[in-house]
């Protein structure tokens, strides 16, 4: 989930993206082509390109105007080609092997790593670039192998969306635990309204919005058939039960979530703040935002940090490389991040920024204190995640359609750990 566009009614706006998995041998051998024969294009001196997923209009408007600043600052021109996120792979690969990858490269954080293993980023700290004011979590979100070599500017995370005049014409508070929300939602479920709507999908979505379950409750990516996460997993499995999600959720994407949430079928919805923008657009929907419940009082709510991550793609051209990473530094410096924030309704991923933000979106507060507690997917496995993301996925739709969910995770498990 990279500057890819927020879901939304505007079919255009979407950030989380059904992805091509591309195998880290396919990765290597285009990649490590480049790195070892060096640049193959001649380029202007004085014109660098950041290629990123920008396609939706205003996403593409705000990255203008920050390159037009930083290319004052910096003397040099900075030219914005932007490809749809599902692309961005392939594009950069195909890029690679033609040795005409860009100067500034901006990936989702979960296919970073498989770039990175490949040989293809420079880690910046090696450009001059530092994590100063950069919380441990961001900067884990942009390392693979404990080298830091993606610099996010702003990041996203999952939050519970509920509507304040539905909850306040029941009686009801908002959930903070599971047992709220199971009891919350179902009280909350009458005719055609469904008491919350989430994403099961067989795609990233999907998988993204298990993450804050498992990991609230313990389980791990490491261990795919610990009970921790088969628990999740039956919590899902009794919503559905208790008639509190629509069995479409094994469908859904965000988008769709967030589609139901708007048009009054859902009372609470699990989503992020790429949706903001959309849901300010509905007249009379009075919204609110709060973390995801957790399966006791106490507990952390943990979620998944979403987002991009700029990058330095290795060229083996020294200097421009240099002046990348200074594009980068610009790109994310405090102000430019409020300003991105602020936007997009992301939060900035540098402390002191985020600090001036909070009071300029203090209605977003429950989504700052998410973030302060996410994860990087892409943590403890790196580029094998997206084994993991897929096994998940079949899981899903496995465990929600009948299947137990014990069987169905050992199977996923069974799965990653074959590599079938």
């Amino acid at each position: 989930m990279t500057a890819p566009s927020p879901d939304g009614v505007r079919q255009p706006r979407r950030r989380h993206h059904r992805r091509v998995i591309v195998p880290l041998t396919v990765v290597s051998a285009l990649v490590g082509g480049v790195v070892l024969s060096g640049c193959g294009q001649q380029r202007d001196a004085d014109v660098y390109t950041v290629m990123n997923s920008s396609t939706d209009e205003s996403y593409h408007r705000w990255d203008a105007q920050t390159l037009a600043r930083c290319s004052k600052t910096l003397g040099v021109k900075i030219e914005q080609q932007s490809v749809p996120a599902s692309q961005v792979m392939t594009k950069a690969l195909r890029m690679a092997s033609s040795k005409s990858l860009p100067d500034v490269l901006q990936l989702d954080a979960s296919e970073m790593p498989t770039f990175a293993e490949a040989g293809g980023l420079i880690p910046l700290k090696d450009l001059g670039l530092t994590t100063q004011d950069i919380p441990e979590g961001i900067v884990n979100f942009g390392s693979y192998d404990g080298k830091y070599y993606g610099a996010a500017r702003t990041v996203n995370t999952l939050a519970l969306f509920y509507n304040k005049d539905t909850l306040a014409k029941a009686g009801l508070e908002v959930p903070t635990t599971w047992a709220e929300m199971q009891a919350t939602a179902k009280k909350l479920t009458q005719g055609k309204r469904y008491g919350l709507a989430l994403s099961a999908g067989g795609a990233e979505d999907g998988v993204f919005q298990f993450t804050p379950f498992m990991w609230s409750n313990g389980g791990d990516e490491t261990k795919l058939d610990s009970p921790q996460v088969a628990g999740a997993l039956d919590y899902w499995k009794s919503l559905l039960k208790d008639g509190s999600l629509s069995k479409s959720t094994v469908n859904w994407t965000q988008a769709d979530v967030n589609d139901q949430f708007m048009a009054g079928n859902a009372a609470m919805m699990i989503n992020g703040p790429w949706q903001v923008e959309t849901l300010n657009s509905k007249k009379g929907l009075n919204w609110g935002i709060a973390q995801i419940p957790v399966p006791k009082a106490g507990d952390d709510s943990v979620g998944p940090l979403g987002g991009g991550v700029l990058t330095v793609p290795n060229t083996g051209d020294e200097a421009r490389e240099k002046m990348s990473a200074r594009i980068i530094g610009c790109m994310s410096g405090e102000q430019e991040e409020i300003t991105y924030a602020i936007n997009s309704w992301m939060v900035p991923a540098n402390e002191k920024a985020a600090a001036v933000w909070r009071t300029k979106a203090p209605e977003l507060a429950a989504l700052a204190d998410q973030v302060a507690t996410a994860r990087s997917r892409t943590a403890k496995l790196g580029a094998q995640w997206s084994s993991v993301s897929l096994a998940l996925q079949s899981a899903f739709q496995s465990a929600l359609t009948g299947e137990s969910s014990e069987a169905a995770l050992k199977r996923a498990q069974q799965q990653v750990t074959s590599g079938n």
